[in-house]
């Protein structure tokens, strides 16, 4: 029998059912156990836990788009079904918890704060991954654009310098390149934000502990540059 393909690094989980499957412990441990392929017999062996337990549990994320049949194999009177993992790794869409998804950023005013940047991403996730499944039904490539970069400020001055600068560059190639008008145009989202390492613990700080923010008086926040709506004639 030719190998199967290989699953995908990443699936977007769009639906509250599987979502759920994600949220269950053993059924989170056998989708990493079947990373490679396996029967519901090798997967009792190793957790240590019955073969029948473990095949309802199969079934249901099989039912629930998670888990698919690689092939069948005839152990004598007996059908052993080998199975694998969809993807290797798993993201759950705000959407697929309805009308409890994430705040819309337009109601949080406080666009210097995490709930923003937040929301934001929650936004961002939810959106691709919708344009995502329609691209794969029309069996076309998804059009994105993605950049990180990590960068350490000498001091907290430094950081809101850059922030500005960045913000002035930004708008400045919106201004360059945004047309409301051009035949064929086609509108596209772009997200900067930036947060403290994840990776914190430099010298020992938190990073609420490193923001002088949350120790000291609150700044005003510099205003944000206006970007145009339609490029000039």
């Amino acid at each position: 029998m030719a190998a199967a393909p290989t699953a995908p690094s990443l699936e977007v989980v769009r639906d509250p059912e599987p979502a759920a499957s994600l949220l269950h412990p053993l059924r989170v441990e056998l989708l990493r156990r079947l990373a490679e392929p396996q029967s519901a017999s090798g997967l009792a062996r190793h957790l240590r836990q019955p073969r029948q337990r473990l095949n309802y549990h199969l079934r249901e994320l099989e039912r629930e788009g998670l888990v698919e049949l690689v092939e069948e194999r005839r152990k004598g009177n007996c059908v052993e079904r080998v199975l694998r993992a969809t993807a290797r790794a798993y993201v759950i869409s705000p959407g697929a918890l309805g009308g409890l998804a994430s705040a819309d950023p337009a109601e949080i005013r406080d666009r210097f704060s995490a709930a923003y940047l937040i929301a934001l991403a929650a936004q961002a996730l939810h959106e691709v991954a919708e344009l995502h499944a329609r691209a794969e039904a029309e069996r076309k490539r998804l059009a994105t654009f993605a950049l990180q970069v990590d960068v350490r400020f000498a001091s907290a001055a430094d950081r809101s310098a850059f922030a500005e600068e960045l913000a002035n560059v930004v708008a400045g190639l919106a201004s360059r390149y945004h047309d409301d008008h051009a035949p064929g145009g086609r509108r596209f989202r772009f997200l900067v934000g930036g947060y403290p390492a994840f990776a914190a613990a430099e010298g020992g700080r938190s990073p609420a502990e490193a923001d002088p923010r949350t120790t000291s008086r609150r700044r005003s926040p510099r205003r944000m540059p206006r970007i145009p709506r339609s490029r000039r004639p």
